[in-house]
C-alpha cells in the first residue's frame, strides 16, 4: 500500500483555497495588496498561488505513478486526464461567449489556469516516467536556462528583447503572432504559451520533493527545508539578471516560488507527519476534490458575474456584494475581502459534504 503523506494534501487543499480566495474579492477596486498580482516585476503573496498548485501536482504526480510503468494503458490515462483539464478550461473560457446565447467565439481566449494544468501534467508525467532523477535535474537546468537565454538574447523584429511588457518582449511576441486576439490581454496572457516551458520546471520541482518524502531518508524535514533555502538565494539572485515575473514565468520567479513552497510544506510535514499534531484537517477535505471544487468556483463566479437581477439590472456578484457588505462602518477592502472569505467558506463548505460522503471526483 502507497505511503500517504498527510502534508501534501493539506498543501493542495491550502492552495486551492487561496486561489478561491484571491480569485473571489467583493470589487477589484478595493482590494488589500497582498491579495493583488504584482504590476509587472517582483511578487506578492498572490503570485505564489498558481505555482503552488504545479508545484504539488509535480510532488503528487510521484505518489501516483512510482510504481507504474510507461505502458500504453499508463499514457491512455495520463492523456485522458490532460484532455480533461484542457477542456474545462476551455469551457470556463468560452462560457461568458455564448451565455445566455451562442456569440461570436473569435474572440475566446485559449489560454488559462486549467490548460496550462493540464499541458504541464501531461508534459512532466511522461518525463517522470520514462527519465531517472539526474536526468530530471538536467531536464529542469536546460528549461531554467533555455528560456532565460532565449527570453534575454533571442532578438525581436531587429531589436534587442527585453523582460518589461513591451511588443519587443519574447513571450508577448510569440503570443501575440500565434494566438492573435484570443489572449488574456492585448499585449500579453499570464498563461501564454512560451512562459508554459518554464511552468514545466515548476512542476519538476515539486517531482524531486516528492522523491525526497518518499525515499527512506530520516531528515525529510530538513532536506526539503535546506533545498527550500537554496532555490530562495538562487532564485533571487538571478533576480538582478533575469527579474522575478509571474507574467513571463522568469527562471527566477520558478525558483523563488518552488523555494517557498518546499519550505511551507516542510514545516507542514514536520507538523503532520512526523510530529502527528493534528491540524488543517479542512484543507484535506479541499485538496481530495481540488480541481472540482476550483472549477465550481470559477464557473459560478463566472455565473454570478453575467446574471442580471433588480431594477438595476446589475450582476449577483454586485447585487449581493453592495447589499450585504458594503456598509458606511467598514472600509471598501475589508468589505471586499469578507465577500471573498464568505465565498471561499461556501466551497470549503461543498468540499467537506463531498468528503464526508466519500465523493471524489477524478479529472
Amino acid at each position: 500500500m502507497k505511503e500517504r503523506i498527510v502534508a501534501v494534501d493539506i498543501f493542495r487543499g491550502m492552495t486551492i483555497v487561496l486561489m478561491i480566495l484571491v480569485n473571489n474579492p467583493g470589487t477589484w477596486a478595493a482590494v488589500y495588496a497582498p491579495f493583488l498580482h504584482a504590476d509587472w516585476h517582483g511578487y506578492t503573496p498572490t503570485d505564489l498561488v498558481f505555482p503552488f498548485f504545479l508545484f504539488i501536482v509535480g510532488t503528487s504526480i510521484v505518489f501516483a505513478y512510482s510504481t507504474k510503468k510507461p505502458t500504453a494503458d499508463t499514457y491512455k490515462k495520463i492523456v485522458s486526464r490532460s484532455l480533461k483539464l484542457i477542456g474545462l478550461g476551455l469551457l470556463l473560457g468560452a462560457f461568458t461567449l455564448v451565455f445566455p446565447f451562442v456569440k461570436d467565439f473569435s474572440e475566446i481566449r485559449f489560454p488559462g489556469v486549467l490548460q496550462r494544468i493540464g499541458v504541464v501534467f501531461f508534459i512532466t508525467s511522461i518525463l517522470f516516467l520514462n527519465f531517472n532523477w539526474k536526468q530530471l535535474i538536467g531536464v529542469t537546468v536546460f528549461i531554467l536556462i533555455g528560456y532565460w537565454l532565449a527570453m534575454g538574447f533571442i532578438p525581436v523584429n531587429g531589436i534587442a528583447s527585453t523582460f518589461d511588457r513591451a511588443p519587443n518582449n519574447l513571450a508577448n511576441y510569440v503570443d501575440l503572432n500565434i494566438l492573435g486576439s484570443h489572449m488574456w490581454k492585448d499585449d500579453y496572457d499570464p498563461e501564454g504559451l512560451l512562459s508554459t516551458i518554464p511552468a514545466i520546471a515548476s512542476c519538476l520541482l515539486g517531482v524531486f520533493t516528492g522523491k525526497i518524502l518518499l525515499s527512506k531518508q530520516q531528515n525529510k524535514t530538513t532536506i526539503v527545508l535546506g533545498l527550500g533555502l537554496i532555490l530562495l538565494i538562487v532564485g533571487h539572485a538571478w533576480h538582478f539578471i533575469f527579474p522575478i515575473n509571474k507574467a513571463l514565468w522568469s527562471s527566477s520567479f520558478v525558483l523563488v516560488t518552488a523555494g517557498w513552497a518546499n519550505l511551507i510544506l516542510a514545516l507542514i510535514y514536520y507538523s503532520t507527519d512526523v510530529r502527528k499534531v493534528q491540524f488543517g484537517t479542512i484543507f484535506k477535505y479541499a485538496g481530495a476534490n481540488a480541481i472540482t471544487v476550483f472549477f465550481l468556483s470559477s464557473f459560478i463566479g463566472k455565473l454570478f458575474g453575467l446574471i442580471k437581477v433588480g431594477e438595476d439590472r446589475v450582476s449577483i456578484h454586485s447585487w449581493l456584494f453592495n447589499t450585504l457588505y458594503v456598509h458606511d462602518f467598514l472600509p471598501i477592502q475589508l468589505s471586499s475581502l469578507l465577500y471573498a472569505i464568505t465565498v471561499m467558506s461556501c466551497y470549503l463548505l461543498v468540499a467537506l459534504v463531498l468528503y464526508k460522503r466519500q465523493i471524489f471526483i477524478k479529472v
